[in-house]
């Protein structure tokens, strides 16, 4: 996964960089470091993130604040109703003067790429990611084009708002290796978003890279080295099979579900400075990865039943095990 120039990242160096990002990160994203070190454990495990939460509570600061740090390029597609599959992927455009057709890259092809309100656009549009978030390529007119490495997606949704939007089919949900929410910070928190704002005296941001394309790629290799106890892995089965047998829930989650669990937790260890994962890495990343792949029962839509309080009580329910470090 990395390039001939860059060597292999120890997990030391790792989770060293993670820190310096996380904390760059923080200078523009005030207050939501666990919710932050979610999405980057995602990143650095290879997946997608889709960030679900109310208007105007920094998702799209943070996505962008992230690929700034990570020295990434990144790209914003806006969908919308009217948004078509090429305008995302691309298309091949006729050349007057070869006489030929060439192809012109859509926004897709990009190392970090905000799909903001991703649920605002139609089926037909969405689907058009499936491909480039599961193969990391696109397919067009029968010509298969490769996307820049790394590639991640981070989208984002507005739960709030239901005219006008189309909700992610289960398919899709489960191409996104978490769902994570920032929710609303605190007063302290707000103020002091209030106060730097004064500060800089300008609207943007801008970040320096703290790595880039090539040290991303290092990051996630190092990832691989993490060792994981067949118990802790047992454990993770246990939590997603858990999910399927749920009085509450019609569809559990998959065993993509308890891979993601797997995954995540190893690139979450590593933030936290360690080469093997713990049972509570696993319980801290839980509702994340699990919670948008189970599907509840539709007799429970006027109850407070949520899929993140059915991942917390089988977090209750099922067994940690006992790991010696």
């Amino acid at each position: 996964m990395t390039t001939d120039a860059t060597p292999p990242l120890t997990v030391p160096q790792t989770s060293e960089l993670a820190a310096t990002v996380l904390d760059h990160v923080e200078t523009a994203v005030v207050g939501k470091r666990d919710a932050l070190e979610v999405v980057l454990a995602t990143v650095l495990a290879g997946g997608h993130v889709l960030l679900e939460d109310n208007p105007g509570l920094g998702k799209t600061l943070a996505a962008r604040s992230l690929a700034q740090s990570l020295g990434l390029d990144f790209r914003r597609a806006q969908f919308t109703p009217d948004l078509l599959p090429a305008d995302l992927t691309g298309s091949f455009i006729f050349d007057q003067r070869n006489a030929e057709f060439e192809f012109r890259e859509g926004p897709i092809f990009t190392g970090l790429l905000l799909a903001d309100e991703i649920n605002r656009t139609p089926p037909k549009t969405q689907a058009a990611l499936l491909e480039a978030m599961q193969e990391r390529q696109v397919t067009i007119e029968g010509r298969t084009f490769p996307l820049p490495q790394p590639f991640h997606v981070l989208a984002t949704a507005n739960p709030v708002e239901y005219e006008g939007t189309y909700p992610l089919p289960e398919a899709q949900l489960d191409r996104f290796l978490t769902r994570v929410t920032f929710g609303y910070p605190t007063e302290a928190e707000e103020f002091d978003v209030l106060q730097r704002r004064m500060t800089r005296r300008a609207e943007e941001i801008q970040l320096d890279p703290v790595t880039d394309a090539a040290g991303v790629l290092a990051m996630q290799a190092s990832v691989e080295a993490v060792m994981v106890e067949p118990t802790v892995a047992q454990y993770c089965v246990q939590l997603a099979a858990a999910t399927r047998d749920h009085a509450q829930t019609l569809i559990g989650a998959s065993p993509r579900g308890s891979l993601a669990l797997m995954l995540v937790s190893r690139a979450y260890a590593v933030i936290r400075g360690r080469d093997y994962v713990l049972p509570e890495d696993i319980k801290a990343i839980a509702v994340p990865v699990l919670a948008h792949r189970v599907t509840l029962r539709p007799e429970l839509w006027m109850s407070n039943v949520t899929p993140a309080s059915v991942v917390n009580g089988v977090l209750q329910s099922v067994p940690t095990p006992v790991v010696t470090a």
